[in-house]
């Protein structure tokens, strides 16, 4: 079966501009070009947009996604089964959410009781699968899937009150380490304070502490773009201001 480009549009819910952009950056090219200057497609390329669509379902840039499907070693039977495991957890997340608002709803109408936990269990799910998005397969990789999964464990069961605790903990961290950075000595008294708090934010998530955790995480925060953007949105060097007094603070016997 062969598609024109508003056919193929029309069958999967995309416009034409989206499918002449795809072409323009070279990840979605059409079969052919016919005699009348229309751009064709096969079932190749019908089946290449459906995993595009399923990685821009999951929230995938076109960059990263083109990177995936062009590579030579790219599987579809493996990436479908990535896209099912994915969706599933993200309908996972949506169900805890959707059972929190009838929860509540209950709650309202006076039909039943709801704990102060139970009314952010699904947003506390939320969080988890974020982290888990951005971040899961580094950390995995680095620290084991049992101790990530004993982190995601103690997320889900913090109370509101603990929860508050590490939000305003991690605010006067950020706080306490900008005003470190401007004495330039990672090992200075406030530094090391900065540090110190930073263990006690990680505590909150670590079934245990180890220096060599910490050193690790900070080390990270510097290798990792991602991690490093967020520390220096505001001052660039912070975050290997931070790891650099971390590993001072690690090193102390």
């Amino acid at each position: 079966m062969e598609y024109t480009v508003q056919k193929l549009g029309l069958l999967a819910g995309v416009s034409t501009r989206t499918l002449r952009y795809y072409d323009e950056i070279d990840i979605l090219k059409p079969a052919r070009i016919n005699s009348s200057g229309y751009r064709i497609y096969g079932q190749q390329e019908v089946d290449r947009l459906q995993q595009i669509l399923f990685y821009r379902e999951l929230g995938v840039s076109l960059e990263e996604i083109k990177e995936i499907i062009t590579s030579p070693h790219y599987d579809a039977d493996h990436a479908l089964q990535e896209h099912r495991a994915k969706l599933l957890e993200k309908r996972a997340q949506l169900d805890a959410l959707i059972a929190n608002v009838e929860m509540t709803l209950a709650e309202r109408g006076g039909k039943r009781k709801m704990s102060d936990k139970q009314k952010f269990e699904g947003f506390k799910q939320n969080l988890v699968d974020e982290n888990e998005k951005q971040y899961g397969e580094e950390i995995r990789v680095k620290y084991g899937s049992e101790q990530v999964d004993k982190a995601n464990e103690k997320i889900k069961g913090m109370t509101e009150e603990q929860y508050a605790e590490v939000e305003q903990l991690g605010a006067d961290l950020l706080q306490t380490l900008a005003q470190a950075f401007t004495t330039g000595d990672p090992g200075s008294e406030l530094a090391q304070k900065a540090a110190d708090m930073h263990r006690q934010w990680l505590s909150f998530y670590w079934d245990h502490y180890s220096k060599e955790a910490h050193a690790g995480i900070a080390q990270m925060y510097v290798d990792d773009p991602r991690f490093t953007a967020y520390y220096e949105k505001e001052q660039p060097g912070l975050a290997a201001f931070l790891r650099d007094a971390v590993v001072i603070y690690t090193s102390k016997p």
